[in-house]
């Protein structure tokens, strides 16, 4: 009988990736017995839809380069497509790749846990993965009321990571940059060369 491999799955808007992005996908991966970790930077996330994003040529080489390291870690960029792009369309297009000796679960921060009953087709989507939360501070309430929220469903396919999501934010990243401040030890040193290389984030 062949094996079942567990696949985490990290999407992101990455812009840029940093230091708290690979920290938590590297404790799901520990503490769940991963075999890999892919990330995958959005395209074009609902929730983000009226914001300035960086193209997402460049956010995948920002990540690629961030996880060249990591024989673990996997980026796929997602396919251009006009209009929103929804997590459970990728995790069906995972799951079809991969097979179904496949177990896959899906890396999230806490700053989502309270809008997850209202994704788009969250009930198929908590059939196809398990889903991790990486809290943060002040979070475990809202992460216990959303796993209450789903009943025996969500007890058996929603877990919270027992490493704290690092409090760093791609935004105040973006803020150091534009205003000529170091952003050493909070991204990659790759990373940090490839934003100052290409002239990311000086301005909008």
């Amino acid at each position: 009988m062949q094996a079942i491999r567990r696949i985490g799955i990290m999407g992101g808007t990455f812009d840029p990736i940093h230091m708290g992005h690979l920290v938590t996908a590297d404790a799901a991966r520990m503490e769940y017995g991963l075999d890999q970790v892919v990330l995958i930077p959005d395209t074009c996330p609902p929730h983000k839809q009226q914001m300035a994003v960086t193209s997402v040529q460049h956010r995948y080489r920002m990540a690629l380069l961030a996880t060249d390291s990591n024989l673990y870690f996997n980026v796929l960029p997602l396919v251009e497509i006009n209009g929103p792009s929804y997590t459970i369309d990728t995790v069906k297009s995972l799951k079809k790749n991969y097979g179904e000796n496949t177990e896959l679960y899906l890396i999230i921060g806490s700053d989502l846990i309270r809008s997850l009953p209202h994704w788009y087709g969250i009930d198929e989507l908590l059939c196809l993965c398990k889903v991790i939360v990486a809290p943060r501070q002040g979070s475990i309430g809202a992460i216990k009321a959303v796993i209450h929220h789903f009943g025996e469903t969500g007890k058996r396919r929603i877990f919270r990571l027992k490493t704290p999501e690092l409090e760093i934010s791609s935004t105040e990243i973006r803020e150091k940059v534009r205003a000529g401040k170091s952003i050493c030890y909070i991204v990659p040193e790759n990373v940090e060369h490839y934003i100052n290389k290409e002239k990311l984030y000086r301005s909008y």
